[in-house]
């Protein structure tokens, strides 16, 4: 028996798109990245870039748990001295929430070149509007820990 490797020609590249409205950002951000890296598909590799698009929408709707909105916050640099900022993501979801989504689902990608490949496919719009209309995505349902089938 010899080891399947899908070559590019193999690779099939599906759009999918999910609705964030209510749907707690981890969770989201989890199954955003293993979409984005293909390993729902049989032919995974982890070498090679396997995965499907995703839009993602209604990100202002995305839902943080506990106290995260006052308590969690955002640390960068500026590259100047002195220059550590923090931001609360109370001000961040009002201000860029597809920044706050883009940030989780690339913590969860591998910090690669091949993971930088994969958050190329990644689309996130705060409203019910995007422009991908004519890929006809498919929808694709993130379910909630407490949903019931």
């Amino acid at each position: 028996m010899k080891t399947f490797i899908p070559k590019k020609e193999d690779i099939k590249k599906e759009w999918h798109i999910v609705d964030a409205e209510g749907i707690v950002l981890g969770r989201l951000a989890s199954q955003v990245a293993s979409i984005l890296r293909g390993k729902h598909k049989p032919i995974y590799t982890p070498n090679m870039d396997c995965g499907d698009h995703v839009i993602i929408i209604n990100a202002d709707k995305v839902a943080l748990t506990g106290k995260k909105l006052e308590q969690k916050e955002h640390i960068y640099h500026t590259g100047y001295v002195g220059g550590l900022k923090r931001v609360q993501y109370k001000h961040l979801m009002l201000d860029k929430p597809e920044f706050v989504v883009y940030e989780a689902v690339r913590g969860m990608l591998p910090k690669t070149k091949l993971g930088r490949k994969m958050l190329k496919k990644l689309r996130i719009y705060s409203g019910e509007q995007h422009e991908h209309i004519a890929q006809k995505p498919k929808v694709l349902k993130i379910r909630n820990k407490h949903d019931k089938e």
